[in-house]
C-alpha cells in the first residue's frame, strides 16, 4: 500500500501541476467565440499547427500561402472551357502517369464497354485476358473535369498492381454536357456488361471524390434496376451524401488556407434535382443503405467529406453492414493521390487489403501497412 507520506507528496505535485496549468491558461488570451441562438458559432482566428500524427513529408506538403486557387466554375462553363480543362489535366498528369506505370509495372489498354470509353489496367505479369475478378473505378473530378486518362489512371494503377486484379476505369458522363442520372446510367451499363463475364461476387466498385459519391449512387441505381450487388465498394474522399454536409463542410477550406466559402461544384451535374433524392444521396434511404455490400470509406480530417463520411459509416453500421472507416489526421481531400507521402502508401495498402479480402483474391498477399 502507498504510505501516507508518499500520498501527500503526490497530492502536492498534482496541486502544483494544476496551479501551473491554470496560470498558463490565465496568461493566454483567447478571442471569444460568438454563439447565435440557433447554435451557430462564429469562430475567431486561432492557430492550427500541423498534426503530430502526420509524416514529415505530409507536413512539408501543407499549403504555405493563404490562397484559393478555385476558379469561377460558372464562368468556365459559360465560356465552354470545361472540355479543354479536362484535356489540360490529362496533359499535366502525363509524366506522373507514366512514372506510375513504371513503378507499379502495369499495362494499360483502351477499350469500349457498353459504348463507354474505358481503360483496362492489368499487372504486367498477367495476360490481357478475361480474369475471374475485376475492379471498376469511377474517377474523381467533381462531375466536371475528370477523365480515366488522368485521375482514373492515378486511382487505378496502384490498386491493380497491389491486388493483382484488372481494374477498369471508365469515362462516365459529366456536366455541363450531361446531367443526372447520366453517370449512373453509364455505370449500370458497364456493370451489366461485366455481369456477362463475371459473377457479381467477383466484381467490386470504387471511386474517389465525385467518383466515390457515384459509387454510392450506383448502388441506389442498381437497386432501382433490380441488379445484383457487387461484392464490395470503396467510397474514398466522399460519402453516400451528395450534400457534403456537416461540420467539416464549413471549416475545411480555412484549414487548407482557402478564403472562399464552400461550394458544391456537383450542382451543375445535378441541375434541378433534389439532393435529398436517394438516387443522389443514398444516405437518405434506409432501404437503399440495406443493399450496400461491404464498404470501405477513406477520408482525411481536413477534408470536406469528413463529416458526411463519418455519418455514412455510422448509418451503415446501424444496419449491421460491414462498413470500415479509415481516417488520416491532418490530411486533406484525396491526399493519397500525392504519391510522395507515406500516408498514400498506407491508404493504397488499406484499399488493396480490403479488396483482396472481400473479393477473395487467391494468391494475393495482404499488404503491410
Amino acid at each position: 500500500m502507498m504510505n501516507k507520506s508518499r500520498r501527500n507528496t503526490l497530492g502536492m505535485m498534482l496541486v502544483l501541476l494544476l496551479t501551473a496549468a491554470q496560470t498558463n491558461a490565465q496568461n493566454t488570451v483567447w478571442p471569444k467565440p460568438v454563439i447565435d441562438t440557433d447554435g451557430t458559432v462564429t469562430v475567431p482566428s486561432y492557430k492550427l499547427p500541423p498534426s503530430v500524427y502526420m509524416s514529415a513529408e505530409a507536413k512539408k506538403s501543407l499549403p504555405k500561402d493563404v490562397a484559393d486557387n478555385e476558379s469561377n466554375v460558372e464562368e468556365l462553363i459559360a465560356n465552354g472551357s470545361i472540355p479543354n480543362m479536362r484535356k489540360d489535366i490529362i496533359r499535366d498528369m502525363t509524366a506522373q502517369i507514366n512514372d506510375l506505370k513504371k513503378k507499379y509495372a502495369v499495362i494499360t489498354r483502351d477499350t469500349i464497354i457498353a459504348g463507354i470509353p474505358s481503360i483496362r489496367i492489368v499487372p504486367a505479369n498477367k495476360k490481357l485476358t478475361k480474369e475471374k475478378k475485376v475492379l471498376l473505378n469511377l474517377h474523381s473530378g467533381g462531375f466536371l473535369v475528370g477523365s480515366p486518362y488522368s485521375m482514373g489512371l492515378a486511382e487505378s494503377i496502384p490498386v491493380a498492381a497491389l491486388t493483382g486484379v484488372e481494374v477498369i476505369t471508365i469515362q462516365y458522363s459529366q456536366a455541363p454536357e450531361h446531367v443526372f442520372p447520366a453517370a449512373s446510367i453509364d455505370v449500370a451499363a458497364v456493370y451489366k456488361s461485366l455481369l456477362k463475364t463475371y459473377k457479381p461476387g467477383n466484381i467490386a466498385i470504387y471511386g474517389c471524390s465525385a467518383g466515390g459519391l457515384l459509387t454510392a449512387q450506383a448502388i441506389a441505381w442498381f437497386k432501382k434496376e433490380n441488379l445484383p450487388m457487387p461484392a464490395a465498394i470503396g467510397i474514398f474522399s466522399a460519402s453516400a451524401d451528395a450534400r457534403w454536409a456537416g461540420d467539416s463542410w464549413f471549416w475545411q477550406k480555412p484549414l487548407l488556407g482557402m478564403s472562399s466559402p464552400p461550394s458544391l461544384d456537383e450542382r451543375f451535374y445535378y441541375g434541378k434535382y433534389n439532393l435529398n433524392d436517394s438516387l443522389i444521396s443514398p444516405i437518405r434511404s434506409v432501404e437503399v443503405l440495406k443493399k450496400f455490400p461491404p464498404t470501405l470509406i477513406i477520408a482525411g480530417t481536413r477534408s470536406p467529406e469528413l463529416s458526411s463520411a463519418v455519418n455514412t459509416h455510422r448509418e451503415l453500421s446501424k444496419l449491421n453492414i460491414d462498413a470500415r472507416l479509415h481516417l488520416w489526421d491532418g490530411l486533406g481531400h484525396v491526399f493519397f493521390t500525392n504519391f510522395d507521402l507515406p500516408e498514400s502508401k498506407e491508404a493504397f495498402d488499406v484499399i488493396a487489403n480490403f479488396f483482396i479480402e472481400t473479393l477473395k483474391i487467391k494468391g494475393a498477399s495482404k499488404r503491410s501497412q
